[in-house]
């Protein structure tokens, strides 16, 4: 059990909360748009099912495969040199397994889509590949927090193309504003370690051009974001009033989430960053189900 507990502070379980809730959304708006499909696209268990274990799986390697990469840096970083690797309490190797039986269940889970669906098969090794790879982007571009907005981005784009067998405009819009508040948040959350990142000579934001443009930054990407959400009805009609009242919820949510965090005042950070956003990512799953449903 202790080791069962280790593995899940290392992958922060508890932040899949801030994807999964679009993936779910992704899909029942996906069930919805199936319904007046000529064929409609029944609703399968199998596939809730396999968005589940897919975005479990997915999200744990990728969490784990960053640890792995960033070891080295995170023992030399005040901030970082007590997790779980760096401080000894979980061995390289053994993260090297869970990361590989996380890989595999994560492929695995797309078998659960076929035989109608075999799209999410063959798109799970590039995908991984997609996660994996931005554990080294603040290494080299500034842009390695939309990278890991990309990355949240595939939840509700991939789980509308499981459901669906095709791609259309809702799923990219509402992908598109994923990735917008994640990148934002990710530049909130970076402004911890600006001077550390300067220091190393690494790509984010806040060590590059400071805390103040920053914050600056990420609040374009957050109206951005609202801008993307309000703009979904147009593309996706089932979507109305109480979808609405959603967005402008969290607007408002963003508007408090930036007010705590200032230059000069980090200390409420991860209130922003967890505490906020995981109201943000479950509060628009339930009114949009509760729109399509009423």
């Amino acid at each position: 059990m202790q080791s069962i507990r280790a593995f899940l502070e290392l992958i922060r379980f508890s932040h899949t909360v801030f994807a999964l809730p679009f993936a779910l959304l992704g899909a029942v708006m996906a069930w919805s748009a199936g319904r007046r499909a000529s064929p409609p696209v029944p609703f399968r268990l199998q596939d809730l099912a396999g968005i589940l274990v897919c975005m479990v799986f997915a999200r744990s390697a990728a969490m784990a495969f960053n640890r792995l990469a960033d070891r080295h840096l995170d023992a030399v970083n005040p901030r970082t040199s007590l997790r779980h690797l760096p401080a000894g309490k979980l061995g390289v190797t053994a993260v090297v397994a869970f990361t590989a039986l996380c890989s595999v269940g994560f492929v695995g889970g797309t078998l659960l889509f076929l035989p109608h669906n075999p799209l999410p098969l063959y798109a799970s090794g590039p995908v991984l590949a997609f996660l994996f790879s931005y554990s080294y982007a603040k290494r080299f571009t500034v842009l390695s927090h939309f990278w890991l907005g990309a990355a949240l981005m595939l939840a509700p784009v991939a789980a509308w193309v499981a459901i669906c067998g095709w791609i259309d405009w809702p799923p990219l819009i509402l992908g598109g504003a994923v990735l917008l508040w994640v990148a934002g948040f990710d530049m909130i959350y970076a402004c911890q370690d600006a001077e550390f990142d300067a220091a190393m000579r690494l790509f984010s934001f806040p060590g590059r051009f400071g805390v103040k443009a920053a914050l600056r930054a990420a609040a374009l990407c957050h109206l951005g974001m609202v801008a993307l959400l309000a703009a979904l009805p147009l593309v996706y009609d089932p979507f109305g009033k109480i979808y609405l009242a959603g967005v402008l919820a969290v607007a408002a949510l963003l508007v408090y989430e930036h007010s705590i965090v200032r230059p000069d005042d980090l200390s409420r950070v991860n209130r922003a960053f967890f505490h906020v956003n995981a109201v943000v990512s479950v509060g628009l799953l339930v009114v949009g189900c509760v729109d399509l449903l009423f």
